[in-house]
């Protein structure tokens, strides 16, 4: 069995892919691709926010590190979304009140799926761009 190597586009597609939820596909002009799947992870993160979801990161006070690693990789693969949310300080604070809301636990399953999710946008478009999948 021959293995192929993946071409420099195709990493660079996936990266664009991890980047910005959508990105990879628009590239390869799969509009539809583009649309719905990075359309969802967006949805995930605004939505998981505004349910007063928490992002994870290595520094909350009160945790063990290594329990945070897990939840931290999830949110992580929503590329520059989580990039920017810990630049500004955004969603990762530990808020009572927040916490306090019935949606609370709900936010934070939108905003851990919607990284996962972009994890496998990353891989379609990436497969897609190596010439593996149509």
């Amino acid at each position: 069995m021959q293995v192929e190597e993946a071409p420099g586009t195709a990493w660079l597609t996936g990266l664009a892919a991890w980047f910005i939820p959508g990105l990879g596909h628009v590239i390869l002009k799969r509009w539809f691709r583009a649309l719905l799947m990075g359309g969802a992870v967006w949805l995930c993160f605004f939505v998981g926010l505004g349910m007063g979801g928490h992002l994870f990161d290595l520094t909350s006070e009160g945790q063990i590190a290594l329990l945070q690693i897990p939840p931290m990789i999830a949110n992580l693969g929503q590329g520059a979304l989580y990039i920017v949310s810990w630049l500004i300080n955004y969603g990762f604070a530990d808020d009572p009140v927040q916490a306090a809301r019935a949606t609370y636990e709900y936010g934070n399953t939108f905003l851990l799926i919607g990284g996962l999710l972009n994890y496998l946008n990353m891989l379609d478009a990436f497969d897609i761009a190596a010439g593996r999948k149509p």
